[in-house]
């Protein structure tokens, strides 16, 4: 049997580097072990795998895809993004902070990385370009920051990883918010030093304008504010489910992009509706195969397979933690964040669990693992996406995007899976754990 797994696993690997659909790589290793093992037939894990998708839970991924795609066009964005530059756009260097922070927020309202990058890079990479920053230095930093967005709750990794796992969700949601805090305090101090060395140019309002215009700024930009306040107030205030929240989230952006902002048309809403179905009709199909492959290697015991394998390497509770980062590392550079989780949360879980880590806080060291992997190739969706939004080549923004790498998410994947305090604090504060 574990022969069997182990070409399963290879199949798998032969197809990613050939470039195929996700769908496919899994769905030709879900084959071979249909067809050349007696786990279980194709029809019985269809139909698993069928009633696991049609989970409620699951709705609020093409929901907050929605609501992201209709922040883009509305205007929500860009109302934010003039507040945040009124308040610090005096100071040097502050274009990167407001990147920074817009990129986190509007990545964090969507759930989703790449909704930063779309949001914000076409509107401040060429503003910080003309203030005297390098062109991939600004790429590097917003492609960065928008990978805030599948930390700083509500994210789209923590919803499947608590489904995946049947652990609380909004624990999970919990568990990454003080690591993707203090990932975006790092990236700020790191911009500060940067523009230090170079002679950025400051276009912002003095103090005495800034405040002259800081009502009507402020009131132009509270329906925009009150988006993530209306999200996460409905979730952790016990009002609204993750589900619901991005159900209200949609049902909010609509009216306020058509009448107060105005970005919004029918067509484009339209258009963000069909955007939407085609990125989640992806992304359900790779779950679903995904999800099925995963139950095949449970059923064939590989998860039990790699902690006896692990634990006969070693039972230092140290060794086993960084040969699990190791491995996250590995996956999140040749799967994409969701996909990683599908597969490695049902593989990893009996073994933290033997070494006595909870559930919610492998959820933020398996959630910061693999968000890195967003930026590592070969896979590194949101890096390629960040290149085409900023027109810059691979040799060029490779240097700034190890540094902050190596500032920033390295370190933290360290912190957060040797100090269990940063993910555990808040769900037990909430009372979730």
């Amino acid at each position: 049997m574990l022969v069997d797994l182990v070409i399963s696993i290879a199949i798998l690997v032969f197809l990613l580097s050939f470039g195929t659909p996700l769908p496919f790589c899994f769905g030709g290793a879900l084959m071979y072990m249909t067809l050349c093992t007696d786990i279980g037939s194709m029809s019985g894990m269809f139909l698993w795998g069928f009633e696991q998708l049609i989970n409620p839970v699951l709705l609020c991924i093409p929901l907050f895809v929605f609501a992201g795609n209709l922040m883009s066009e509305s205007g929500i964005a860009d109302a934010l993004l003039r507040l945040c530059n009124l308040l610090l756009g005096r100071f040097k260097g502050a274009l990167g902070t407001v990147a920074v922070a817009a990129c986190a927020i509007i990545g964090a309202i969507s759930g989703s990385g790449l909704t930063g990058v779309a949001a914000t890079g076409p509107l401040l990479i060429p503003r910080m370009e003309a203030q005297g920053y390098d062109r991939a230095y600004a790429t590097a930093l917003i492609a960065n920051a928008s990978v805030l967005g599948l930390l700083i709750p509500p994210s789209i990794n923590m919803v499947v990883y608590g489904w995946v796992t049947e652990t609380s969700i909004l624990a999970c949601f919990l568990s990454t918010l003080l690591p993707g805090l203090l990932l975006m305090l790092i990236f700020c101090l790191v911009n500060a030093c940067y523009v230090r060395r170079r002679p950025i140019r400051v276009s912002g309002e003095s103090f005495g304008q800034a405040l002259k215009k800081l009502p009507q700024t402020g009131l132009a930009a509270l329906p925009a504010l009150m988006m993530p306040v209306i999200i996460l107030g409905g979730i952790y205030g016990g009002i609204m489910t993750p589900t619901e929240s991005a159900a209200v989230a949609c049902a909010y952006a609509i009216p306020v992009g058509l009448f107060i902002y105005r970005g919004l048309r029918p067509k484009s809403i339209s258009m963000a509706a069909k955007e939407s179905a085609t990125a989640v009709g992806s992304i359900m199909v790779m779950v679903l195969f995904g999800l099925m492959l995963s139950q095949q290697f449970v059923f064939g015991g590989l998860p039990q397979e790699l902690a006896d394998f692990l634990l006969g390497v070693t039972r230092n509770k140290v060794v086993l933690l960084l040969l699990i980062n190791a491995v996250l590392i590995f996956v999140g550079m040749i799967l994409n964040d969701v996909t990683g989780i599908l597969l490695m949360s049902p593989l990893l879980l009996p073994l933290v669990k033997a070494m006595g880590i909870h559930p919610v806080h492998f959820a933020a060291i398996i959630g910061v693992n693999l968000s890195m992997g967003t930026l590592t190739p070969p896979f590194a969706g949101i890096l390629y996406f960040s290149m085409r939004i900023g027109k810059v080549e691979f040799a060029d923004i490779v240097g700034p995007v190890t540094l902050l790498l190596c500032l920033g998410y390295i370190p933290m994947c360290f912190l957060v899976t040797f100090w269990e305090p940063l993910a555990m604090w808040l769900p037990r504060f909430f009372g979730l754990v």
